[in-house]
């Protein structure tokens, strides 16, 4: 019955003409369908009568007219080329097939056969109406928060494409890295001279090196796939290997499988072909390319035990990491995708961006998710909500013990507990426990909401420095700003609210500055460094006083560089969008170890005058607090 559906379904799917080659094609029908049942003949209507012609009656001796049988042509094939499955010929656009395939041949057949069968490549048509223009891509319009669609549009290719191309992902700065993580899900037009495919090639490319493959996904996933070119199936692929979601790949794949020609590419078909149906097809031809060598052992096994959870074709695949050296994306994206953990000795060794994917993925388990977490945070890739939810799962899961429920523990204490002083006790709890200073910023996102909620009261003003920096990390100013009249002047916790409370330039009284100074005990007063680099950028210092200051510490305020020059020209263009791209540029490094006071003070003061004097500050806050 199987095999008589599978013929049935093939017949519907090749729409042409069959030609079969036989004198009375027999019906299949019983009889009772053949003959129809008489029915009344209608009231006759005048109607004109044609003379008969010469072919209607052989002589007048026969006056009934010899019945025309029509039978079946088989037309020859051009250069009489033959097929092993069928025998096809195309004529005006229409395919006729010659010959039959058998049970056996249909039963083997993948979707590519059937698109060698046919001649051509099957096309999904999409109505016009759900076509989606490529003149602006993103997920984020201007009226949800997103950049004007057209910041760039008049931008200089050159320029755009050096910003983000040279950009390796990495930035110091949190709150750098959420306001550049904006701009690139933005939906923008492209600059001038530069295809909309590239634009969003490299846009996409430097979301993945940040590490946000949610948003690189989503922006992906704004283009049609008919618009593709290959440098976006390569993103693609790399996109859906971060996510470990490789049947995303397989829409591509049924339209547009030819962006690339590696065996990488290949395997991912295969993968495909078993989650359309064809498992034991897929898996047969997994199992040959790694018998034939086609990528690595270790790959292909993986491969296949990806392919083996679809259909019923379900084979034990074996993983063994004795003799693999070292990690790759693939490896990676198909060891969490089908459920298990990746050996601890070669993660050691491995990028911090599969970190990031920990504590992104749903699938990872939660311990794996908490420990990738602090990283994340720190980054700007999980938010304080993001955090909370994933402490109160491990909260409620009985079965996880140790740090990380204790860790739980202590922030529900932090949220819950009647007792201010108990509150505290909690948050300094998690403070401390942190094993290294991203760590510790991490951990004050952590309890942001939970410093938030901490009474301004003098009685807390020694640790109120911290409580800030908490706040400020999740964006809560406007809790920070209670305590202006709590803290004492020049101290930790007044040079932080001094960057945020907004009131005006040239307002900070340089007495209390001084006293800030002399007081900074961080090495080579970093702090106090960052914190006049961001008064003079937010325009809260005299010029004469921020020449003394950059003298007495050596800031070298004054001077400039080709990048310096660059922003400062897009700043007083008022591009917004070439200024956060500059930003991103100028921001790179592995912690603020690496960015120096004459450079934040050019990308405080860029972003004041384009009108994001809010995330200036909070820069600003963040540089001193983590320095």
């Amino acid at each position: 019955m199987r095999r008589a559906y599978l013929l049935a379904g093939v017949a519907l799917t090749l729409t042409s003409a069959w030609a079969v080659a036989q004198d009375a094609p027999e019906s299949l029908l019983p009889k009772m369908f053949q003959d129809p049942a008489p029915t009344p003949s209608p009231t006759p209507t005048p109607r004109a009568t044609a003379a008969p012609s010469a072919s209607s009656n052989a002589s007048s001796g026969n006056p009934a007219a010899p019945r025309a049988v029509s039978s079946p042509v088989v037309q020859a094939l051009p250069g009489g080329a033959t097929g092993q499955a069928a025998q096809a010929q195309q004529q005006d656009g229409e395919f006729a097939l010659t010959r039959l395939p058998t049970l056996e041949e249909i039963e083997k057949m993948t979707p590519d056969d059937f698109e060698e069968l046919l001649g051509s490549k099957i096309q999904l048509d999409m109505p016009p109406a759900a076509r989606r223009s490529m003149e602006q891509v993103g997920m984020l319009a201007e009226s949800e928060g997103g950049l004007p669609a057209a910041s760039l549009a008049r931008q200089n290719p050159k320029l755009v494409e050096l910003a983000l191309a040279s950009n390796r992902g990495a930035l110091v700065s949190r709150w750098g890295h959420i306001l550049l993580r904006r701009a690139l899900v933005s939906r923008l037009q492209a600059p001038a001279g530069m295809e909309p495919q590239q634009f969003a090639a490299l846009r996409i490319g430097l979301l993945l090196r940040m590490g946000e493959i949610d948003a690189a996904r989503a922006v992906l996933q704004d283009i049609d796939i008919d618009n593709y070119t290959p440098s976006l199936g390569d993103l693609a692929m790399r996109t859906y290997e971060r996510t470990a979601d490789f049947t995303g790949l397989c829409p591509i794949m049924a339209t547009q499988g030819k962006l690339r020609d590696d065996p990488q590419w290949d395997v991912a078909k295969a993968i495909c072909e078993a989650f359309r149906g064809n498992s034991s097809s897929s898996l047969s031809k997994l199992e040959r390319d790694r018998r034939s060598g086609k990528m690595d052992n270790i790959d292909m096994l993986l491969a296949q035990k990806y392919a083996g959870a679809a259909g019923k074709a379900r084979r034990a695949v074996t993983i063994e990491w004795d003799k693999v050296e070292g990690m790759t994306p693939w490896r990676y994206g198909l060891t969490i995708g089908t459920g298990m953990e990746p050996p601890a000795r070669l993660m050691t060794k491995a990028s911090v961006q599969y970190g990031y994917t920990d504590a992104l993925a749903p699938m990872v388990s939660l311990q794996r998710r908490a420990a990738a977490s602090d990283r994340a945070a720190a980054a700007g890739i999980l938010s304080n909500a993001a955090m909370v939810d994933l402490y109160s799962q491990i909260y409620a899961d009985t079965d996880i013990t140790g740090d990380f429920q204790d860790a739980a523990e202590s922030l529900r204490d932090a949220y819950t507990l009647q007792s201010s002083d108990a509150r505290l006790a909690a948050m300094q709890a998690l403070w401390n426990a942190a094993p290294d200073p991203v760590s510790g910023y991490a951990r004050k996102v952590l309890t942001a909401a939970a410093a938030a909620r901490m009474p301004a009261s003098e009685d807390y003003a020694d640790n109120a420095a911290p409580l800030i920096t908490s706040m400020l990390s999740a964006g809560f100013e406007a809790n920070a700003m209670r305590w202006s009249s709590v803290v004492e002047k020049g101290s930790p916790a007044w040079g932080l609210l001094a960057l945020v409370s907004g009131t005006g330039s040239r307002s900070v009284d340089t007495g209390d500055l001084d006293r800030y100074i002399d007081d900074d005990e961080s090495a080579n007063k970093r702090k106090a460094a960052f914190l006049v680099a961001g008064l003079a950028g937010l325009g809260s210092l005299g010029e004469n006083d921020v020449s003394r200051y950059s003298n007495d510490l050596s800031l070298e305020l004054a001077g400039s560089t080709r990048w310096t020059t660059a922003i400062d020209s897009a700043a007083e263009r008022g591009d917004a969008a070439s200024v956060v791209l500059l930003m991103g540029f100028g921001m790179q490094g592995s912690s603020w170890q690496r960015m120096t006071p004459r450079y934040l003070n050019h990308i405080v003061s860029a972003l004041r005058q384009v009108g994001m004097e809010g995330e200036a500050r909070l820069i600003a806050a963040e540089a001193v607090g983590r320095a």
